[in-house]
């Protein structure tokens, strides 16, 4: 059996708690942070790392959970917080079935992050209100189909889940779509922000200009990429060109992860575009 190392860190940034947990295996680690701020808990971190988060949750006067989207690392204690809060749980409507039931994910993930235990949720509406704000709630697909970020419109902060992450986006999941990222990350610079709150990169003071270089990064790939389909390569052929080696999550999780499900993505949609 493999061991975690774990552990938890909690700052305070504005007027927002960010409790940031770290989990390691075989060397392998990761951060992902669950955030409160006005009553609202966003995102609870992963199962493996349930003892961290709980001392912190314990400490807050949770009124709601809000969810970025479903996957383990930010639903994993959800379960948790329905049991000892009682207190209601949102999350995307195309994501309510899939969190009624304990959570199903490669063994690798299960490494990292631990299972996720079932739990009830109800679907989100446009906004949501805490006591001091009402937020907007913002369909940011591209990581996954039922990404969705919240704007603070009383403080101007934005919370983006797994949307930015980092600015070089070398590798994404089998089920990730980098067409639809681009076009979300498009969207919300539309808002009025500054203060960027991620759940893997945490805290980030300039946070719009993250956004923007992202974007910038991405369409510089997308045109890279446009070139080399109009003369004729091949899938391998503009990975080895465009990346310049291969990651090791790659081989971990058996091409869950790669840089290819980039260039497929803007391939396809390069398809659709010729066919117009």
């Amino acid at each position: 059996m493999f061991e975690r190392e774990k552990s938890i860190e909690i700052q305070q940034n504005l007027d927002v708690q960010c409790a940031q947990g770290k989990v390691a295996v075989q060397g392998i680690g990761m951060s992902v942070y669950s955030f409160f701020v006005d009553g609202l808990l966003i995102d609870t971190g992963s199962y493996s790392l349930s003892q961290e988060f709980q001392s912190f949750f314990k400490e807050l006067p949770i009124e709601q959970l809000a969810l970025t989207h479903s996957h383990e690392d930010h639903s994993g204690n959800a379960a948790w917080i329905q049991q000892h809060t009682g207190v209601p749980i949102y999350v995307h409507r195309d994501s309510v079935g899939i969190c009624a039931k304990d959570g199903e994910y490669p063994f690798y993930r299960q490494a990292l992050w631990g299972e996720r235990p079932a739990f009830m949720a109800q679907p989100f509406g446009d906004t949501l209100q805490t006591n001091l704000a009402t937020w907007d709630v913002i369909e940011t697909p591209g990581h996954t189909t039922d990404h969705v970020s919240f704007y603070n419109r009383e403080t101007g902060a934005m919370f983006t889940g797994d949307l930015y992450i980092q600015t070089k986006t070398k590798v994404v999941l089998d089920e990730e779509n980098i067409v639809h990222t681009l076009a979300s990350l498009k969207k919300i610079v539309n808002y009025d922000f500054e203060v960027v709150y991620c759940c893997h990169a945490g805290f980030i003071a300039d946070g719009r200009a993250k956004i923007q270089e992202k974007i910038a990064y991405l369409e510089e790939m997308e045109e890279n990429i446009r070139q080399l389909f109009h003369k004729g390569y091949s899938v391998d052929e503009m990975t080895k060109s465009i990346f310049s080696r291969e990651y090791p999550i790659t081989k971990v999780s058996g091409e869950q992860w790669s840089s290819k499900h980039i260039i497929t993505a803007f391939i396809n949609q390069f398809t659709q575009e010729s066919l117009k």
